[in-house]
């Protein structure tokens, strides 16, 4: 029966009730999704598991406080994308570049030509020499297909700030593509 459910539907019934097939069901609809972001940051299967677990927790014990402006999609993304940065933080202790509003500018559909080009091999060996925050915000864009909006809503900055992100790790790719493979794009 739950599985006819929308998931605002789940979610009331999950926060008066705290009804286990909902709660089931929740889980069902997202845990995969969870683990493959959370394995896409972390490379190793049991600690992404572990995080996916984390995260469903949390996101569990803060349901209440999904007030359905935009997609439960789009929310529970956010805190996977969030925890799991905070995690490599942690672990790695990484530094970030802040982006100056001098530096912000638009985004324009002619910067992807290059991107298009590259090939799917290299264009996944090239990700992995990015920075995680520079391969999960390209992911989110060009693999998940997010809106700049719905970056912005799950990184909690400027559409400005997502841009510059964006611009950043598109032109760091083509130097990188350049400098590996000795051949422009």
């Amino acid at each position: 029966m739950v599985t006819q459910f929308s998931d605002d539907t789940l979610i009331d019934l999950i926060v008066e009730t705290q009804d286990d097939k909902a709660i089931e069901e929740l889980y069902k609809r997202y845990s995969t999704k969870i683990y493959r972001k959370c394995l896409s940051f972390v490379k190793e299967v049991s600690l992404a598991e572990d995080l996916t677990h984390d995260i469903f927790i949390k996101t569990l014990l803060n349901l209440s406080k999904f007030k359905k402006k935009s997609k439960f999609s789009t929310w529970i993304y956010s805190i996977t994308y969030n925890y799991c940065i905070d995690f490599i933080r942690k672990s790695r202790k990484m530094n970030y570049v802040e982006i100056t509003e001098e530096e912000n500018k638009l985004e324009t559909a002619e910067d992807d030509t290059h991107l298009i080009e590259i090939e799917t091999g290299r264009m996944l060996e090239l990700l992995n020499l990015l920075r995680e925050d520079e391969k999960m915000i390209l992911l989110m864009k060009y693999q998940d297909g997010m809106s700049i909006k719905d970056i912005q809503v799950s990184l909690g900055v400027s559409e400005s700030a997502i841009k510059m992100r964006i611009k950043r790790a598109k032109e760091k790719m083509r130097v990188l593509y350049k400098k590996v493979y000795k051949e422009e794009v």
